[in-house]
């Protein structure tokens, strides 16, 4: 039954309309800090850049940007991805449809290919693009997906950790969390990481780790941020 509503476009619409309904709600009432505080005058004159989070902590990336910033974001082709992509045009984040993998039977199939040409055309046309760091259903490890789209587009990686103090973490692969109005919340932003053109598979390797690092470092403090004592 699950299956043939999932893939109704009424179904899918309406879901995905009240998602954008619901999260834009969390943002409003949210007070959030932001580090570093002068983010947005660091990284504007970087644009375009590579946005990178871990998965289950994605529901309010989208209120990171600014009016005027311009942004496509990485979605899976899964047929319950397909509420999310709605919910992110709603927000005014445009989609890039397609997904990471753990082996090159799956490259294909998940339209890994064709995104990765995608995510190259749209950072060329200097619209930023947003990922998710992990390897396919496996929580909080960061793959090779970003910094292989770093190394070809020359654009730097902004890891990116975002949380509520109010919230429910669902029992899913990736943790995710459900983030609830009217509380504190907080966006960490680390310091971006570059990937030469000419890196080796050491030299990616080596970029991949520098991501984990700092998006774990970057959840740490965001974490700490809404937990922290004396903020109502």
């Amino acid at each position: 039954m699950w299956r043939r509503i999932r893939t109704n476009r009424a179904f899918q619409l309406a879901a995905g309309s009240t998602f954008a309904a619901y999260f834009k709600l969390v943002a409003k009432t949210t007070r959030f800090v932001i580090e570093p505080e002068d983010i947005f005058d660091t990284i504007d004159p970087s644009l375009p850049v590579i946005v990178t989070f871990w998965h289950g902590q994605h529901f309010l990336t989208p209120f990171a940007m600014k009016p005027h910033h311009k942004a496509k974001v990485l979605i899976s082709r899964h047929a319950d991805a397909q509420i999310n992509a709605i919910a992110a045009e709603r927000l005014g984040v445009g989609t890039i449809r397609g997904s990471g993998a753990t082996s090159k039977r799956d490259f294909h199939r998940k339209g890994a290919v064709s995104a990765t040409y995608e995510m190259l055309r749209t950072l060329e046309e200097g619209i930023s693009v947003a990922m998710t760091a992990d390897v396919p259903k496996i929580a909080r490890r960061a793959g090779l997906g970003v910094v292989t789209i770093a190394r070809y587009s020359g654009r730097p990686i902004i890891p990116l950790a975002m949380a509520t103090r109010n919230r429910i973490t669902l029992k899913s692969w990736d943790r995710a969390s459900l983030n609830l109005p009217f509380g504190p919340g907080a966006a960490v932003v680390a310091e971006p990481v570059f990937v030469p053109r000419d890196a080796d598979d050491a030299g990616l390797e080596a970029a991949r780790v520098l991501v984990q690092a700092r998006l774990e470092a970057a959840t740490a403090r965001a974490e700490a941020l809404v937990k922290a004592p004396g903020r109502p």
